[in-house]
């Protein structure tokens, strides 16, 4: 059984994902227009411009919506069903697509208040979400 894939970064990613392995969570910002984007690509998602910069991120967000993953997509992640795969929304205003860790599904609800965290695959870190902590 081989592992959980992990991203192969290209030019627009690897910014992002040398950050993910120093576990801190980058979105770019738009110095045209204002906008901020996640997922990292070559131009501004509204303007087109080329003149982004990164923005690291709180980490802090609530789901918007999700779902439970009973069916493995692969062998590789047998182990973890079942499992939440969730779209949150950071405070920053970007929307991301992250599995939610350290929680039971049954607990996972629509406006539940997230956190960062990250899961190791090989040499990369992975970003992903948790119950914010309560203490």
């Amino acid at each position: 059984m081989t592992g959980k894939p992990v991203p192969v970064a290209n030019p627009d990613s690897a910014v992002f994902w040398e950050a993910c392995n120093e576990k801190r969570f980058l979105i770019q910002s738009c110095n045209s227009c204002g906008e901020k984007q996640f997922y990292p690509r070559a131009l501004c998602k509204s303007c087109h411009s080329k003149d982004l910069e990164w923005q690291e991120v709180s980490g802090r967000g609530k789901v918007k919506t999700f779902t439970v993953v009973n069916h493995a997509p692969s062998p590789a992640f047998k182990a973890d069903l079942p499992y939440v795969l969730a779209l949150i929304d950071l405070e920053e205003g970007v929307r991301a697509m992250m599995n939610i860790l350290d929680c039971d599904v049954a607990d996972v609800h629509i406006g539940m208040d997230v956190e960062l965290t990250f899961e190791r695959r090989g040499k990369q870190y992975i970003p992903q979400a948790k119950p914010v902590s309560k203490g």
